[in-house]
């Protein structure tokens, strides 16, 4: 008798990410990515993946590269996505003078994060979704700086075999198609329509390349 072998996401990034997943038994949090695992539970009950939250408050790039090996490498993860960008450009608003994430490093410590995805032990599939918002204003400074941060996202994800998942692409759209539904709480964490928007935008974009295989 064929038994199903059920592949495993691991979701890494910031608070948006995170969502209050310490506070929640499951560990998934209350934000996209329940609502991801919740879609693939609701479709496929016995097949459903093992979704893994690893979402941190805070983070920006260089807080994923410092816990990568334990956070990622380790849990040997089918698919790994990735949402990161909004505090490496946000901090640049906020807290101008502590060390900032330009760039020209960002786009270097996050291909080192892929480049150890290539070389561990198993085939790993990268999931890069662009960083959404800063300010429900498409013309906000923090969208203005976002998006070079988004073509980074973009070019990483052709050069390393990712799918890219176009979340700043769908709230920018939304943005100027809609005026009457807020998506974020204060113009960056998600209410439960910018967590919608970004569970179907991510289920558009990833759920034909899920595999279920036969062992």
């Amino acid at each position: 008798m064929c038994m199903k072998v059920r592949p495993s996401i691991l979701f890494i990034g910031d608070s948006i990410t995170d969502c209050g997943r310490k506070d929640d038994e499951e560990g998934i949090g209350w934000g996209y990515v329940r609502l991801i695992r919740d879609y693939l539970i609701a479709t496929n009950p016995a097949g459903c993946p093992q979704v893994i939250n690893k979402g941190i408050n805070g983070n920006r790039v260089t807080d994923l590269a410092d816990r990568w090996p334990k956070d990622v490498i380790e849990m040997s993860a089918d698919y790994v996505s990735i949402s990161i960008g909004i505090n490496d450009v946000w901090r640049q608003l906020d807290q101008p003078d502590i060390e900032q994430i330009h760039p020209e490093r960002f786009q270097k410590v996050y291909q080192a994060l892929l480049d150890d995805l290539k070389q561990s032990s198993k085939v790993v599939i990268p999931v890069l979704m662009e960083p959404t918002v800063i300010e429900e204003d498409v013309n906000s400074a923090g969208n203005l700086k976002l998006k070079q941060y988004v073509e980074i996202v973009r070019s990483l994800a052709e050069k390393n075999d990712g799918i890219l998942v176009p979340t700043h692409e769908a709230f920018l759209s939304y943005l100027v198609k809609n005026q009457t539904h807020c998506l974020t709480t204060d113009g960056v964490h998600m209410n439960s329509t910018g967590n919608m928007l970004m569970a179907h935008t991510w289920l558009k974009s990833v759920l034909a390349h899920l595999k279920y295989t036969a062992a």
